[in-house]
């Protein structure tokens, strides 16, 4: 039995569509060597943890480390290197300074004011010319003082205290606000110095002799905590072997008298005449 051929014709491919293909998909006619190249490319692409990578972050974790200790180093110098106590001392100066300029702000424009419209002008004048002239007195070194203050020792076996410390030691007393000072038998004022003689040390010619009894009268906490500072007088005079003691004193007496001197070159100035 002979078979015939079917009539009915094979059916047509179906086209693929003519349109842009959807970005970020590939098309359906990608080549499985073209997935492949995308899969090495990502990878090539990944961090591998390697000993070099390893090295340079344990690298950047030491420099970073180093960094910030130096920063910490240069920060803690200055005020942030003090003993609270130390803060608390300079804290309180600047603030008894403070009030003190207050008070006599205070006084002198009282006074002014007593000056120019009291009725009893002569009187204030002379109150405030003998309450000025008792300062003065006391800043010359001309009448003895007494008030609260701080007693310094410094023993000196060695004679290695030398001018320049002495004064050094004076300056930081005077910074804290020492309103008087007395050395052994001495008055220490504006005008004096100090200098190294055939005996040792000496301060307006007159020698010293170790071991150097400083009086000083002012706010005794303020100076006390002044002298103990870092690098301050008593660290100095230790490190040159001598032992320094400070003892704060509510009531002490400075008797030490300056001899009135004369200026050899100051002249006052002549009050200008008033014009007609």
């Amino acid at each position: 039995m002979s078979q015939h051929p079917d009539p009915t014709p094979p059916p047509e491919p179906t086209p693929a569509p003519s349109g842009p293909a959807t970005p970020g998909r590939p098309e359906a006619t990608d080549r499985p060597e073209t997935a492949g190249g995308w899969h090495r490319l990502r990878l090539m692409a990944r961090p591998r943890a390697t000993r070099a990578n390893a090295f340079a972050a344990l690298l950047a974790l030491v420099l970073g480390f180093g960094v910030a200790t130096q920063v910490r180093s240069t920060q803690a110098q200055g005020l942030e290197s003090l003993r609270q106590s130390d803060l608390v001392g300079i804290l309180d100066n600047v603030t008894q300074q403070s009030t003190r300029l207050d008070n006599s702000a205070r006084e002198l424009q009282a006074t002014r004011d007593q000056l120019v419209n009291g009725s009893s002008n002569e009187a204030a004048a002379l109150k405030a010319a003998q309450e000025r002239l008792a300062a003065l007195r006391i800043l010359a070194g001309t009448a003895p003082a007494k008030g609260p203050g701080i007693r310094m020792t410094i023993d000196d076996p060695g004679s290695k205290v030398t001018a320049p410390v002495m004064l050094d030691a004076l300056e930081e007393l005077r910074d804290a606000g020492a309103e008087a000072v007395q050395i052994n038998g001495s008055r220490v004022v504006a005008s004096s110095s100090f200098g190294q003689g055939a005996d040792g040390l000496q301060v307006d010619g007159t020698p010293l002799q170790p071991p150097y009894r400083i009086l000083a009268i002012g706010n005794p906490q303020t100076m006390g905590a002044a002298m103990e500072i870092p690098g301050g007088i008593s660290e100095t005079v230790r490190q040159l072997g001598a032992t320094v003691r400070v003892v704060q004193d509510q009531s002490m007496v400075i008797d030490a008298l300056q001899s009135p001197r004369p200026p050899r070159y100051a002249r006052p100035v002549p009050a200008p005449t008033p014009t007609q």
